[in-house]
């Protein structure tokens, strides 16, 4: 069993990142200015937007936080956002997810700038991406595609099982994973809560990608001998033993289902490592569409 590390992966990522911005100083060119607009004061939010702030710092570039109250409206948000399409020292910006519930998510998301949609969720960037045309591919399912590269894990005709089917991974991960390339060329299959005979379904990937967002769904019996399981999910669950009062669990229960495995990637230092990754690498590539 090959422990798939999206930190290790991230981490090489970044430095050739770092590399690139220091040869766009060395000739005068843009640095690369990343912003994260953060509502509320949810606890995991702020982690990650905190380290996305981080990842920018190792690299070189720019970065801006603006920290907005939850209750604030949803005009007053799509302000901010317009201020932010029109700052022309900003290359690419995120609104972080989940939104407070009296904010229509899908407006705010429609209301970025697609030339500075990093996150890879604006319908334009999606359209692109349908028709395999350039374009900031969705941040997570790149990070995952980038992890299957590093590891050379074998996909051209191997069958690929997706669970879940969110805009933000799911659908997009099973449109990259079909594609004619490499990662891709699989035959893949789109699961999520309707679907019936899950567990054979699952037991005949060669390629499992869990995005479901339910702790520890995924268990031995819904897994193949010698199978590549990409764990999505990040679950804070409550653990008084523990220094920071939780633990953090996957959507595939680790200790009994990576015996089995190939290759399997883990909860934390797995995906959520290359979700970063995948912003800087859009963000770079929106200075150089510029």
């Amino acid at each position: 069993m090959i422990l798939v590390s999206g930190k290790e992966v991230s981490s090489r990522v970044q430095d050739e990142i770092a590399i690139e911005v220091e040869k766009l100083k060395a000739n005068g060119g843009k640095i690369p200015h990343l912003a994260a607009v953060l509502v509320g004061e949810d606890g995991a939010s702020r982690t990650y937007v905190n380290a996305k702030v981080k990842a920018c710092e190792r690299v070189g570039f720019g970065s801006t936080l603006v920290k907005l109250d939850s209750d604030i409206s949803e005009a007053d948000l799509l302000a901010e956002i317009d201020k932010l399409n029109n700052d022309n020292d900003i290359d690419g910006f995120i609104v972080q997810l989940p939104l407070p519930k009296h904010i229509n998510e899908q407006k705010v998301t429609e209301a970025i700038a697609p030339e500075k949609d990093v996150d890879g969720f604006h319908p334009v960037s999606l359209g692109k991406m349908v028709l395999d045309l350039p374009s900031f591919l969705p941040a997570t399912p790149a990070g995952i595609i980038e992890m299957l590269r590093h590891y050379n894990i074998p996909t051209e005709g191997k069958h690929c099982v997706v669970i879940g089917r969110s805009h933000i991974v799911g659908s997009p991960m099973s449109i990259l994973m079909a594609r004619n390339t490499y990662p891709g060329n699989c035959t893949v299959t789109l699961t999520h809560s309707r679907t019936r005979n899950l567990t054979e379904i699952c037991a005949s990937a060669d390629i499992l990608i869990v995005a479901i967002g339910k702790p520890e769904f995924v268990t031995a019996d819904m897994v193949k001998e010698g199978a590549t399981v990409i764990d999505v999910g990040i679950h804070r669950i409550e653990d008084s033993s523990k220094k920071s009062g939780f633990r953090l669990l996957g959507d595939v229960k680790f200790d009994e289902v990576a015996p089995k495995c190939a290759f399997i990637s883990p909860v934390p230092g797995g995906v959520g490592p290359m979700t970063i990754a995948s912003l800087l690498k859009n963000t770079l590539l929106a200075v150089r569409l510029k």
